[in-house]
C-alpha cells in the first residue's frame, strides 16, 4: 500500500503559521487591552478616593490643589478610555484575523482528510482487485 501523500501539505503549514502569528497577535492584543482596563480601573479608584476629600476639605488652598489633581485625574481617564477603546478595536481586528486564519487552516485540514480517506479507499480497492485476480488466476477447474 502506498504512503499516503498530501500535496498542498506545506500550504497547509504555512497557514498553520500564520495562525499561530495571528494567535500571539491575539494575545499581546489582549494583554494590552487588560493591562489598559487595570489603567482605567486605577484611576477611577484614585478618583473616587479623591473627590470625597474635595468636600471634606475646609481650607482654600487645600480645596484648590484637590480641584486641580481631580481635574487632571478626570484628563487621564478620559484619554485612557480613548486608548481603551483603539485597544478594543485592535482586539477585534486581531480576533477577526484569528478567526479567518484558523478557518483557512482548517479548510485544508479537511481537504487533507477528504484525500486521505479517498486515497485509502482506492489503495483497499487495488488490493481487493490484486486479491481476486490471485484468486482467479490459482482457480483450475475441475476435470471430467
Amino acid at each position: 500500500m502506498a504512503p499516503f501523500r498530501f500535496k498542498l501539505q506545506q500550504v497547509l503549514e504555512y497557514r498553520a503559521q500564520l495562525e499561530d502569528q495571528a494567535k500571539m497577535e491575539f494575545a499581546r492584543a489582549q494583554r494590552m487591552y487588560d493591562d489598559q482596563t487595570n489603567m482605567v480601573s486605577l484611576l477611577r479608584e484614585r478618583l473616587a478616593e479623591y473627590e470625597p476629600r474635595l468636600y471634606r476639605s475646609k481650607e482654600q488652598s487645600e480645596m484648590w490643589l484637590l480641584r486641580n489633581f481631580i481635574q487632571a485625574l478626570k484628563a487621564d481617564i478620559a484619554k485612557a478610555e480613548e486608548r481603551l477603546l483603539q485597544l478594543a478595536q485592535a482586539l477585534n481586528k486581531a480576533r477577526q484575523l484569528l478567526v479567518k486564519k484558523s478557518q483557512e487552516r482548517k479548510l485544508l485540514e479537511k481537504l487533507k482528510e477528504t484525500q486521505a480517506k479517498r486515497h485509502a479507499q482506492e489503495e483497499r480497492f487495488k488490493e481487493q482487485q490484486q486479491f481476486d485476480e490471485t484468486a482467479t488466476l490459482r482457480y483450475k477447474p475441475q476435470a471430467f
